[in-house]
């Protein structure tokens, strides 16, 4: 029955994310959300791969799958926050900069952390089915963990600062968030049991990423674009104020990006 579930929402993703393409593109949304439909169009292939070529997760086709593809999942993490960023700060450019290093930054800490980590697991660990695994574990430890501090830090910023937004950014920010932490609760739980998750949370994953894509289907639209909307609620006169310091610092730090 399990088993089922998982191939029943697994087409549920393939046909939401073709359909969610279609209407990105029809809408002419596509541009504005590039990383977003470059991701979609590689999960609509890697899905079906998952559904039609690869279905035994514990053959060694899909070993050399998954270590194909598993690069590719982390570039598109990381453009996809950057993407969502740039779109919270799309007026604010000085911000932008400083944060876009701050990420880089982080990234390349967090990976030399994972890397250092791991050599007592090379030393002496556990054998592996593959050789690369450990490396891919401690990488995507060290993505993951970067991404979800720097994500979690956008949006405790969301929450701060009366910046208005489109409502299409604010359901992008939702969705991602949402997929990207339960993304990361799954490699939690792969570290901890193995790859071969246990069927139940695999299925809670999906259903997980199959809401986040409809959230996407459904609610990304060119109207709104054109809805503006701020989190915080301040009164006029305070959030004249806030919004005019922020500027002043975003002029002041991308003065010095120019120098």
């Amino acid at each position: 029955m399990s088993a089922a579930i998982v191939r029943y929402l697994e087409l549920f993703i393939l046909g939401a994310c073709l359909l969610t393409n279609v209407r990105l593109v029809y809408n002419g949304l596509y541009k504005r959300y590039r990383a977003l439909f470059a991701y979609l169009v590689f999960r609509f292939f890697y899905t079906g791969a998952l559904l039609f070529a690869f279905p035994n997760t514990g053959s060694r086709a899909y070993l050399w799958f998954f270590t194909l593809t598993e690069p590719a999942i982390w570039l598109f993490y990381v453009l996809i926050v950057i993407e969502l960023y740039s779109l919270v700060l799309e007026k604010h450019r000085g911000l932008y900069t400083l944060g876009r290093w701050v990420l880089y930054g982080g990234l390349t800490v967090s990976l030399l952390i994972s890397g250092l980590a791991l050599l007592p697991e090379l030393s002496g660990g556990a054998p592996q089915r593959s050789r690369l695994i450990p490396y891919y574990l401690a990488i995507e430890r060290g993505v993951d963990f970067s991404l979800l501090i720097f994500l979690l830090l956008i949006l405790l910023w969301l929450t701060q600062y009366p910046v208005p937004l489109s409502r299409n950014v604010l359901v992008h920010s939702l969705a991602y968030s949402i997929l990207f932490l339960s993304n990361t609760a799954g490699l939690l739980v792969r570290v901890m049991f193995g790859l071969n998750l246990a069927r139940p949370v695999t299925t809670l994953f999906l259903a997980i990423g199959a809401i986040c894509i409809l959230m996407w289907l459904i609610f990304l639209t060119p109207k709104g674009e054109e809805v503006r909307v701020s989190l915080p609620s301040f009164g006029p006169e305070q959030e004249k104020r806030i919004l005019s310091q922020l500027e002043a610092l975003n002029k002041t730090l991308l003065k010095v990006s120019r120098e």
